[in-house]
């Protein structure tokens, strides 16, 4: 679900000294219509400012979408980064630090992140440091 941030009198204090709340579109577009149905007939929204607000919605929902399909290209990439690495030795650092050397047995997928099995060990594929010849 995407969210609007908005700029507000409430809301938690964040890093840029703005207070700020998180709204889902869905949310914003419900305020938008209330606001519509009870503006002041004789001074009624600005057009602009509609179409800017609209404007605003449309970009940030397409950016979310955009952030969701790249996650799942990459997300993909990776397990087949992963599954080729089935039956290759490779030298990685494990969660705890340790350095392990091994052939990998399996590729899981935990979190959305690739993590490949080298016997009782299980590193990220983000922590492998060298891929060995199957030669």
């Amino acid at each position: 679900m995407s969210s609007i941030s908005s700029i507000g009198q409430q809301g938690q204090q964040n890093t840029t000294g703005y207070d700020s709340m998180d709204i889902s579109s869905g949310d914003f577009i419900k305020l938008l219509i209330t606001e519509l149905q009870n503006q002041d007939p004789l001074d009624p929204m600005d057009t602009q400012d509609m179409i800017a607000q609209i404007s605003q919605i449309k970009a940030i929902e397409s950016n979310d979408q955009l952030t969701e399909t790249l996650a799942a290209v990459l997300l993909g990439q990776n397990t087949a980064t992963g599954g080729s690495l089935i039956g290759r030795t490779i030298e990685a650092l494990a969660d705890d630090g340790r350095r392990i050397a091994g052939e990998v047995d399996r590729v899981s997928i935990e979190s959305d992140v690739v993590k490949l099995h080298v016997g009782e060990d299980i590193v990220d594929l983000k922590n492998v440091t060298g891929i060995f010849s199957s030669e």
